[in-house]
């Protein structure tokens, strides 16, 4: 088994505190994204879309998508329980972790893809434009975000999941983008010292 890794980018940062929290160790092929070495063959063939995290099994299998390989790992070790532990548990993460996905991470992805220089050559067209037009979207997720936080301590509930560590690779997203946490979204911010104090958040 082995995990082919994209450094600092989101989605490999997801992969890899979700295994610390698991307390998983799995061998990395450390991967440049800075270089494109995910636009290499080598991993153009493991992943046709070639996007990191990529995690090849001992059969050769590759699994792509980092929900997809977080999923195998919570199936294989299931404690502590990251994404649920009955039906009902786990529809209302997997809710939260949608949620979080396409109305913060997405949007944030968008400010930092359409906007910041290094991403010219990644995004094509890069459009300035659509970068400023998802800026208040944004914002507007993170307000109401700091509601839903004002009676719960995670994002899903009373224990922490993979829809926390979405949510913080999204708001740790934002300083490469250019976009401040307002300091008004007391809850928000509460829950964000709470999560970045886990030792997880440095894998």
């Amino acid at each position: 088994m082995r995990l082919y890794d994209g450094g600092k980018a989101p989605n490999p940062r997801r992969v890899r505190i979700f295994l610390a929290e698991k307390g998983i160790e799995v061998p990395l092929e450390p991967v440049d994204m800075n270089q494109l070495g995910h636009k290499s063959e080598a991993i153009k063939r493991l992943n046709p879309l070639q996007r990191l995290p990529v995690l090849v099994l001992d059969d050769g299998t590759a699994v792509s998508e980092s929900v997809a390989i977080c999923r195998y790992f919570e199936e294989l070790h299931p404690e502590p329980p990251l994404m649920g532990v009955d039906a009902q548990d786990k529809a209302v993460v997997e809710m939260w972790q949608r949620r979080i996905e396409m109305h913060l991470l997405l949007l944030i992805a968008n400010v930092f893809r359409h906007a910041h220089p290094a991403m010219a050559e990644w995004e094509v067209p890069q459009i300035k434009e659509f970068s400023e037009a998802n800026r208040p979207k944004v914002l507007a997720s993170l307000e109401w975000l700091n509601e839903e936080l004002a009676d719960r301590p995670f994002m899903a509930g009373e224990r922490y999941t993979i829809a926390d560590i979405t949510a913080m690779i999204a708001l740790d997203f934002m300083k490469p983008s250019r976009i401040e946490l307002p300091s008004h979204l007391v809850h928000l911010n509460r829950w964000y010292d709470s999560v970045k104090a886990r030792p997880s958040a440095d894998a």
